[in-house]
């Protein structure tokens, strides 16, 4: 199972990625150990997630969700 995740960060911007286990990809962002995004604004808490059958799927969703504005993917949160 594939998740497609939204990340808050301490610098209220807000992260999207990709992942097969989202508590251990959180605690790896958390560690610094994420990408370099996360890295320098530190991660705050998960705000949205939504499973995929294949990788292909979340990998399209992901950049779907990346191409959106703030107000958009704070919408997506709201919905959920």
């Amino acid at each position: 199972m594939w998740h497609v995740y939204l990340l808050l960060c301490k610098d209220k911007s807000i992260y999207t990625g990709v992942t097969t286990d989202l508590k251990k990809r959180f605690a790896s962002h958390a560690a610094g150990k994420g990408g370099r995004y996360t890295r320098s604004r530190k991660p705050v808490k998960i705000l949205y997630s939504e499973k995929y059958r294949t990788k292909n799927r979340a990998l399209k969703r992901e950049a779907e969700i990346k191409k959106w504005k703030r107000g958009e993917k704070l919408a997506l949160v709201k919905n959920k």
